[in-house]
């Protein structure tokens, strides 16, 4: 039996816009297994959410998935009914949101929003508040028979993000989507979050996505990060590969933007020139030529992601020019 657990294959997605088909997501390549977990990383609107709501089946009225496969168990996401995906919402596939201030309802307490969760299960509502308790117990939420009484406003962001995660894992799934579950706390409860969804996944062996544009998160969480821009796959590999042997001028650039590996003091923090280029009108050949300071001329042709490595895939003319050379 396959150990592959959710397969992206080629999805290239689309939003119809005034100005002309927006494409947010480009022959998007990459798979997970079970009980790893695996990071995507890149700047703000490289397709980070567009991908999200893609496996969620979550998207706006204007969403057209122009080609390729989102395969869950080998089952295509795309072709299931709704029905069929509302079965499958949290129950093999949950997701724990990026602002734990938005996650909860605020009228409810939390009991009674985690017994709202478990609405498949024949349990006892007694039993059903048991199991609730448990779960606060296992993120680590104290005493937490009391704590089901409680509204979300009694709780603090770190606690109610540590709640969302108690709801997205109450029915054991297969896949937890994070989707940058830790950017609205602060350092010290974003040590805490990571460590508390690293022990979970480990009980549980769940496979985890983990959204994120922090590097510092996924180098500590993930086993495997696919890199991001401007809707398309720029890199992918295992995370020791990627952080200590970038092959893309993207991500090398993000990792040195990165503050953790900056050191010495500095009055200007190192950025990335230029902008993200116009989904709706996108220039020809490599996505990121207009911002890479080794662009060379084969750049005006689009470089396909090529296999480095084993697990290691990049996609540059510069590590072309380098397989030539040897």
């Amino acid at each position: 039996m396959s150990d592959t657990l959710l397969e992206i294959d080629n999805l290239s997605v689309d939003y119809e816009t005034e100005r002309g088909d927006l494409k947010a997501l480009r022959d998007i390549s990459f798979d997970v297994q079970k009980g790893e977990i695996v990071g995507i990383v890149g700047e703000s609107g490289c397709g980070k959410s567009t991908l999200i709501s893609s496996i969620l089946r979550l998207t706006a009225p204007n969403t057209r998935f122009r080609q390729g496969e989102v395969r869950f168990k080998g089952d295509d996401i795309l072709t299931k009914t709704e029905r069929q995906m509302r079965d499958l919402r949290g129950s093999d596939i949950s997701i724990v949101f990026q602002d734990p201030m938005q996650t909860h309802n605020p009228v409810l307490t939390i009991g009674r929003q985690l017994v709202d969760i478990q609405h498949r299960s024949k349990a006892t509502k007694a039993q059903k508040l048991d199991i609730a308790a448990k779960m606060l117990a296992a993120v680590g939420i104290p005493d937490p028979q009391a704590r089901l009484k409680q509204h979300p406003h009694e709780f603090s962001g770190g606690m109610r993000q540590r709640i969302a995660i108690a709801m997205a894992l109450m029915s054991e799934p297969d896949l937890l989507i994070a989707d940058e579950p830790t950017t609205a706390l602060d350092a010290t409860l974003e040590v805490q979050i990571i460590e508390r969804l690293k022990d979970l996944q480990s009980e549980m062996n769940c496979a985890i996505l983990f959204i994120s544009h922090h590097l510092g998160v996924i180098a500590e969480l993930c086993d495997r990060v696919v890199v991001m821009y401007a809707g398309a796959v720029v890199e992918s590999g295992d995370v020791r590969e990627i952080f200590h042997d970038p092959k893309h001028p993207y991500t090398r650039r993000l990792i040195e933007c990165d503050p953790g590996h900056i050191k010495t003091r500095a009055r200007i923090l190192p950025t990335i020139p230029g902008e993200v280029p116009d989904l709706a009108n996108l220039p020809d050949g490599c996505i990121f030529r207009d911002r890479c300071e080794q662009a060379t001329d084969r750049c005006h042709q689009v470089p396909a992601l090529e296999k480095l490595k084993e697990g290691h895939f990049a996609a540059c003319w510069l590590n072309h020019h380098e397989e030539a050379a040897t």
